[in-house]
């Protein structure tokens, strides 16, 4: 028996009604009729769990695991060979600190076995025990959410699918390093918030900034050591499943793209998708992105390229710029196999090992262009200001 199977419910899911091609039949899945699955060679494990006691105006959303899987089962698997189970789902314990121990400890022992776990809500506070999943492992990591808003919150209200973020920031011990809001919407974000924002060095991209260059979402997105995503990042039209969604945002194409992205970061060791509510989908739209959404993060992980620079390594081409009157110097390395750019951030020996692991940060093109034109990249300079 896993160390975790107590916190599963078993689903009611029958592989007759799917092809022998179809995920339904490639996937092991953890139902009434079956065994708890595997972990052994397992590449990822998919989490319903079915909490939105703190959904604010978007009660219903526990209703989307099963729904999801509905849309998931039924597609192909394309050039890649799964090695996925689903481990049923997480259902809302007494309180909802129960529910939040039951992902948190889930989340620690796959990521601990090697095992991506991908979730699917609920409400969006369970960010915050994804997050807490990470607190054992001993290392500071990067978090990035694709959503519409802050959700920072009062540090003195209870957590909530608005109200997470300034948890994760307060938590102590501390092991967050660097967050990164993708898609924000100007007029729905309080300008005081964003000011925060800047002056904790995060990085904040506007919806509009992000989908005139999609490709430039993914150095932020190969920063991250876990994703959420708010699926009301998406317009309405596209994923009309909440009663929250706005009619601006991303297209399903930029999303999927956006998953995929994830799927091909090498360090990213889970994601969530948060927020789809079965009672607004108007004819399962949104359940059926959310599936495709996996799909395109799956792909992105069986076509990982393991290119992270080495210092030894022959596989990467490196730049030396020198900028702003040779006050500062910054090297970048292209990779030979995926063309994907890296830059090097000065490390503080007195920091000692707790940050080494974020002196190479990921760029684009964009910002080697940049650096050769005497201007810092902001990302750069983000990362720096934290180091120093």
């Amino acid at each position: 028996m896993s160390d975790i199977q107590h916190f599963f419910t078993p689903i009611d899911f029958q592989t007759d009604s799917y092809s022998e091609n179809q995920l339904g039949k490639a996937v092991s899945v953890y139902t009434v009729h079956s065994e708890f699955p595997d972990l052994t060679d397992i590449d990822m494990a998919i989490i319903g769990v079915c909490e939105d006691r703190r959904a604010f105006n978007n009660v219903g959303c526990s209703f989307a695991p099963d729904k999801v899987r509905d849309y998931f089962y039924s597609l192909y698997p394309g050039t890649f060979r799964p090695r996925i189970v689903d481990l049923g789902n997480i259902t809302a314990g007494h309180e909802i600190e129960d529910t939040y121990y039951a992902v948190k400890s889930s989340i620690d022992y796959l990521i601990r076995n090697n095992v991506i776990p991908i979730i699917i809500g609920g409400s969006q506070d369970l960010t915050y025990a994804q997050f807490l999943g990470y607190e054992k492992l001993e290392q500071t990591i990067n978090v990035v959410a694709i959503d519409s808003k802050f959700d920072l919150g009062n540090p003195d209200e209870d957590t909530t699918n608005t109200a997470y973020l300034g948890k994760i920031i307060l938590h102590q011990p501390n092991f967050l390093f660097n967050y990164s809001n993708i898609g924000y919407q100007t007029y729905l974000v309080d300008h005081t918030s964003l000011s925060m924002m800047n002056r904790l060095y995060f990085d904040t991209y506007r919806l509009g900034q992000v989908r005139d260059a999609i490709e430039e979402s993914e150095p932020i997105i190969r920063h991250a050591d876990m994703l959420s995503f708010d699926i009301t990042a998406i317009k309405h039209s596209d994923a009309p499943a909440n009663p929250n969604a706005s009619p601006n945002g991303f297209y399903s194409e930029e999303a999927c793209q956006m998953m995929r992205y994830a799927g091909m970061n090498d360090k990213l060791s889970s994601v969530g998708i948060y927020e789809i509510n079965p009672e607004y989908d108007t004819h399962g739209k949104t359940s059926n992105l959310a599936a495709q959404m996996i799909w395109c993060f799956m792909d992105g992980f069986y076509n990982r390229k393991s290119d992270y620079p080495s210092r030894t390594s022959a596989d990467y081409i490196k730049f030396h710029v020198v900028l702003q009157e040779e006050k500062y110097e910054i090297n970048f390395y292209k990779s030979k196999k995926s063309d994907r750019w890296w830059m090097e951030v000065p490390y503080p020996p007195t920091k000692g090992l707790k940050f080494e692991r974020h002196t190479l940060l990921p760029c684009s093109y964009k910002d080697y262009e940049m650096a050769v034109n005497n201007e810092i990249p902001d990302r750069w300079w983000q990362t720096y200001q934290k180091l120093a």
